[in-house]
């Protein structure tokens, strides 16, 4: 799976999605893109998975009729998001073209 990592996702979340092909928004000179170019930008480049931190996303984009599935991680805090990496791992496993999924990091 190609997985796109906005600006706010930890790049070290990356590690424990070696089984994918991690790129960031900053790598591909995307990191000024505002989320509704991002998003399109990213289904064109053959992008499967956008993982944000955005949580305001869903209501500033339409996202009905998205190729790319979309996971909202609920922090940018790196220590929390690293506690929780295995339940981020089991999430990635279990999206699919289109889905929206908001995951609630404690």
């Amino acid at each position: 799976m190609r997985i796109l990592f906005d600006q706010g996702t930890p790049a070290p979340l990356r590690r424990w999605l070696s089984a994918h092909q991690v790129s960031t928004a900053y790598e591909q000179g995307w990191s000024t893109v505002t989320n509704g170019d991002l998003i399109r930008l990213a289904e064109q480049q053959g992008y499967d998975l956008l993982i944000t931190t955005d949580t305001n996303l869903r209501y500033q984009q339409n996202l009905e009729d998205r190729t790319i599935a979309i996971l909202v991680l609920s922090t940018t805090s790196w220590p929390r998001i690293k506690a929780a990496a295995d339940q981020v791992v089991d999430v990635v496993a279990d999206l699919a073209s289109g889905d929206y999924c908001e995951l609630r990091i404690p």
